[in-house]
């Protein structure tokens, strides 16, 4: 899969926000020899696993200008840095404990100019302030990850659907998500027509979930 994909399933991108997702592989491809953050497999299709999977959250929802949202445990930037490139007014605080992932995603950032991106080498926990949105693909089951950002989601929602986690993860959730109620799952076969995609959902947690 090319970028022009990207641009099909996202048709009222600007020339600048073109020219960013065009260089997001290059820039990958390059780090990613000196520092291994994404395996060889998945940096040859860096733009359907990675970047369109990112994406997905875009299709449920939009962020308001002015937005802070907080990507956990964003590796090599995903799904933070094509989110970021897509919603140039919204700010992005990316949270990874490993130093070396942290450095990638610093260089892709710089590469691309962004200034929407804070990037960020600490456990989320001791990330201090509160955000609309918390994303993330999938670093923990949920339970722990919803330990991990407690406290983290502002309680006053200004988007037409209430804060909460917007999680990518596949397979079966059922068993893990057995103690929220309010959880929702969506099939990203929805979005997506490719293959990939079959088995990965995105699970949204709305602020207030009830156990």
């Amino acid at each position: 899969m090319t970028v022009e994909t990207i641009f099909e399933y996202f048709p009222n991108l600007s020339e600048n926000q073109k020219d960013q997702f065009k260089k997001l592989e290059e820039l990958y491809k390059d780090w990613n020899q000196k520092i291994n953050v994404v395996s060889r497999k998945d940096i040859d299709e860096l733009y359907l696993r990675h970047v369109l999977h990112s994406l997905a959250i875009a299709k449920f929802t939009s962020f308001n200008n002015g937005a802070l949202i907080l990507d956990v445990g964003t590796g090599g930037g995903f799904p933070g840095i094509p989110l970021a490139i897509l919603f140039p007014e919204v700010h992005f605080t990316l949270v990874d404990s490993i130093g070396k992932k942290i450095k990638v995603v610093n260089e892709v950032v710089e590469g691309l100019q962004l200034t929407n991106v804070t990037t960020v080498n600490k456990r989320v926990e001791e990330i201090p302030g509160q955000f609309d949105f918390i994303v993330s693909r999938a670093v923990a089951a949920m339970p722990t990850f919803v330990h991990w950002v407690k406290g983290k989601i502002k309680k006053e929602s200004e988007h037409e659907i209430r804060n909460g986690i917007l999680y990518l993860k596949g397979g079966d959730l059922i068993e893990e998500l057995k103690d929220y109620k309010t959880a929702k799952i969506y099939d990203l076969a929805d979005y997506f027509k490719e293959d990939f995609f079959e088995t990965k959902k995105m699970v949204y947690l709305p602020l207030k979930f009830k156990r």
